[in-house]
């Protein structure tokens, strides 16, 4: 039988609040550096999208599998160069290895540049990070060369993998 995922993004909800928190809670996250401690910290942080999306600074969406929640993504809009955005993902580890953030990026790139009009989308990964890697080169995007001490960690700094698409 031939089956096929559907990917969708939607705005995300205070109530996707216990779900990336489990997701997010998992210790193979290894290389995604904003977990929140709390599950108030994650509603709190979900509280503030509205005030974030309507200053142009970050646009946060959800994504849906097949109508169920399996992770996040979003976009930071770098405020001096408002014409450039950084993509960030996650995607929840039972979903791993099957093209979900590579079809949820190019649905948050498509948002990029046709409604904030965007020139250029960033994704800037831990150098180790060698799955999002993969996603930014299935999704199209060039390798422009490696960001020394990036990253930051707690009071650790690490070097990024900086990939990115400019419209044509």
């Amino acid at each position: 039988t031939y089956m096929t995922t559907q990917i969708k993004l939607r705005p995300q909800r205070v109530t996707d609040a216990k779900r990336f928190f489990e997701i997010l809670s998992n210790p193979k996250f290894i290389y995604f550096y904003s977990i929140p401690k709390t599950l108030q910290d994650e509603i709190d942080y979900l509280k503030g999208n509205a005030k974030r999306r309507k200053e142009n600074i970050e646009h946060n969406f959800t994504i849906l599998c097949d109508g169920k929640v399996v992770g996040g993504a979003g976009m930071k809009i770098r405020q001096e160069n408002d014409f450039i955005g950084e993509i960030g993902y996650f995607i929840a580890e039972e979903s791993w290895g099957k093209g979900i953030a590579t079809k949820a990026v190019k649905l948050l790139e498509k948002i990029g540049f046709t409604k904030l009009k965007l020139k250029r989308i960033e994704a800037i990964m831990d150098t180790r990070h060698i799955g999002s890697e993969k996603v930014a080169i299935k999704a199209g995007y060039n390798k422009e060369g490696i960001m020394k001490s990036a990253i930051r960690n707690g009071k650790r700094y690490y070097d990024g993998l900086l990939y990115a698409k400019i419209k044509k």
